[in-house]
C-alpha cells in the first residue's frame, strides 16, 4: 500500500495505530500475496492522494472497487481510461447531461473531479478479482467511517452525495450544519429510474458551493 503522506496523514494517524487497522493491513497484504486483488496495491489510497483533506468540497461515496481486470484505480465509480464505461457511470453521465448539459465522454476516468476537490471514496477499498464484496467486514468500513467523521468535523461547507442504501446509511454520522447532504437511489441500472435520474445533484452541488464563495466543480470529463 502506498502510504498516505499529505494532510490526511495527521487526522488519520490514530487509526493506523489501532488493532483493527493492523489486522486489516496484514489481511490485505496476505490477499495480495495469494489472490488477484484490485485496485493495484499502489492505488488503494488514490482518493486521498488526489484530493487532500484541505481541498475536499464534495464527497461521493461508493461501495467496493470494480472487480474486473484493469478497471479499479482507487476512485469510486472511476475506471482506467481504456476500459469500457461501467453501467452506473453511464447513468451518472446521463444525469450530468440532463442536469448541466455535459457531453457524455468516451471514457470513465474521473481524476479531473478528484483534482477539483471531489473525494471519490469507496467504503471498502479493495476486492478480490471477480468477487464483488469479497473484502467486506475485514476492517475497511471502520477505517472509512473514521474518514467520514473527519470530514464531518471540517468547519467549512462540504457537499455529501449519498447514492443508494449503503451510502445513505452514513447520513447518521453527519451532524455538521455547515454541510449539504443530498440523497438519491443508486445510479445502477437496477435503481437509477427510482429517483437517481432527475435528482439534479450536480447543479445543486454547484449552487451550494457558489453560494458559499467556493469555485463550482467543472463536471465535464474530456474525451481521451
Amino acid at each position: 500500500m502506498a502510504a498516505i503522506s499529505n494532510d490526511w496523514l495527521e487526522p488519520l494517524s490514530e487509526e493506523f495505530k489501532k488493532p483493527y487497522y493492523r489486522k486489516l493491513f496484514d489481511t490485505v497484504n496476505e490477499e495480495y500475496r495469494h489472490y488477484q486483488v484490485f485496485p493495484p496495491a499502489d492505488d488503494i489510497f488514490n482518493a486521498f492522494h488526489l484530493t487532500p483533506l484541505s481541498e475536499v468540497k464534495v464527497v461521493i461515496l461508493g461501495q467496493d472497487p470494480y472487480h474486473n481486470v484493469n478497471q479499479a484505480h482507487g476512485l469510486c465509480f472511476s475506471v482506467q481510461p481504456t476500459v469500457e464505461i461501467p453501467p452506473s457511470l453511464v447513468n451518472i453521465y446521463k444525469e450530468l447531461h440532463d442536469d448541466l448539459g455535459c457531453r457524455i465522454p468516451n471514457n470513465g476516468y474521473l481524476v479531473k473531479w478528484a483534482q477539483q476537490g471531489v473525494l471519490l471514496l469507496n467504503t471498502v477499498l479493495t476486492v478480490r478479482a471477480h468477487q464483488a464484496n469479497s473484502h467486506q467486514n475485514i476492517g475497511w468500513e471502520e477505517f472509512t467511517d473514521a474518514v467520514i467523521k473527519i470530514l464531518d468535523e471540517q468547519d467549512r461547507p462540504i457537499v455529501f452525495l449519498l447514492w443508494g442504501g449503503p451510502a445513505r446509511r452514513k447520513k447518521e454520522m453527519l451532524h455538521n450544519p455547515n454541510h449539504l447532504i443530498l440523497e438519491a437511489p443508486h445510479p445502477s441500472p437496477l435503481s437509477a429510474y427510482r429517483g437517481f435520474f432527475g435528482c439534479r445533484h450536480f447543479s445543486q452541488t454547484n449552487q451550494f458551493l457558489t453560494e458559499h464563495g467556493l469555485e463550482p466543480i467543472d463536471w465535464q470529463i474530456e474525451d481521451i
